[in-house]
This record gives C-alpha cells, structure tokens and sequence, in this order.
C-alpha cells in the first residue's frame, strides 16, 4: 500500500494531468469557432485531428484513477477526489467532441452561401463558452466552490445566446432562402455551443462536490 505522501503525489499528478487535458479543450474550442466563422477548412481538420489527444488523455486519467483506487483503496475525501476526476475528466471529453462536431460543420459548409452576422454572433458566443470553461476549470484546480457557483450561473448568459441567434438566424435564413444549407449548421454549433455550457456548469458542480461532499444542481 502507498505511503500518505506518496498518495498526495499521485493525487497530485491527477489534478495536473486533467488540468492539462482542460487547456487542450479551450484551445480546441477556440480553434473550432475561429475555423468556423473564418471558413477554414485546414483548421478545422486540425481540430478534429487534436480531438484524439483528448480522447487519450480521458483514457490515461481512468487508468490512473483505477491504479490508485486498486493500490490505495482510499476512504472518504480521497475517493471522492479521485471520483471526481473521473467524472469531470469525462465531461471535458464531451465538451472536446463538442469541438470537433463544430470543425465538422465548418467542412460541411464550406462553398455554401452564409450570414455574416449570424457567424459574427457565434463567434462572440464562442469567446463566452471557452471564458466559461476556462473559469470552471480554475475554479476545479482552486477548489473555490464560492466562485464554481458564480461561474456555473453565466451558464444563462449562454442560452440567452443561444435563443437570441436562433432567433436571428431564422429571420435572416426567411430572407435569404438560399443559406438554409449553412442555417442548418448554424443551429447544430449553437447547439453544440449550448451543450458546452451546460458541461462546464457540471465542471463547477463537480467542484462543490470535491469541497462538501454533497452533489448539487446549479442550473
């Protein structure tokens, strides 16, 4: 069995290990709506291509909670801390698909008629959702429950974007028939743009549990 500070360490490697993973998330998410709103079709391949080092970081962060769990058998806080690795690992995978969906439809779309200032309005909801999730993952490292709670309510600021550019480009998309083949994609990256909000809200969830132990909504 693990000596407590060795123990501490491992724990330790965890958190920075996720910590990594979650900046290679945000720079995929900015990546991703900068492809998409610019049209570019080679950073959108690279997006999708850097969606597998998430994926493997999500891999290599089970395994290593899985190691200390069979090694240490840890009661208490500390099984709670490598709990919540595990799940808040799993929600950052999510939001790294997320990404990758969107530099799929910027592929998608691309030679199609667009809507300059329904793609400006995304851009701006992708600064909103990478700030989201750069702050829910300070607050995770942090352990500050007080600010994971203020982080997880502009989760609303979000979905204010996400109805009022539905909104616009469906009045744009009346007027201009000849987009539908891009509005349609515009509506699955606000969609995928919403869904990363709510998983960086769950980010801040995750981190009142690691503090009280308790699991609380934040919606």
């Amino acid at each position: 069995m693990m000596l407590r500070s060795q123990f501490d360490e491992e724990l330790e490697k965890l958190h920075n290990q996720f910590y990594v993973m979650g900046t290679e998330v945000v720079s995929q998410i900015k990546k991703a709506v900068r492809a998409f709103v610019s049209h570019d079709r080679d950073l959108a391949n690279q997006v999708i291509e850097n969606d597998q080092i998430i994926n493997d970081y999500e891999i290599k962060l089970e395994k290593k909670s899985m190691e200390i769990i069979a090694l240490q058998q840890p009661v208490s806080s500390d099984l709670r801390t490598v709990v919540t690795v595990l799940k808040a690992s799993s929600d950052v995978e999510r939001i790294g698909d997320h990404a990758a969906s969107i530099a799929e439809a910027t592929i998608r779309s691309k030679g199609e008629e667009r809507l300059p200032e329904v793609e400006k309005q995304i851009g701006e909801m992708g600064i909103a959702v990478k700030r989201m999730v750069e702050q829910a993952l300070s607050a995770y490292i942090h352990g500050d429950t007080a600010k994971a709670k203020e982080i997880a309510a502009s989760d609303e600021e979000i979905d204010a974007y996400f109805r009022d550019i539905q909104s616009l480009a469906a009045e744009q998309l009346r007027e201009q028939p000849d987009a539908i083949y891009a509005g349609k994609e515009y509506f699955k990256v606000l969609m995928f743009l919403e869904r990363m909000g709510d998983y960086a809200r769950n980010l801040c969830e995750w981190v009142v549990y690691l503090e009280s132990g308790k699991i609380v909504d934040l919606k």
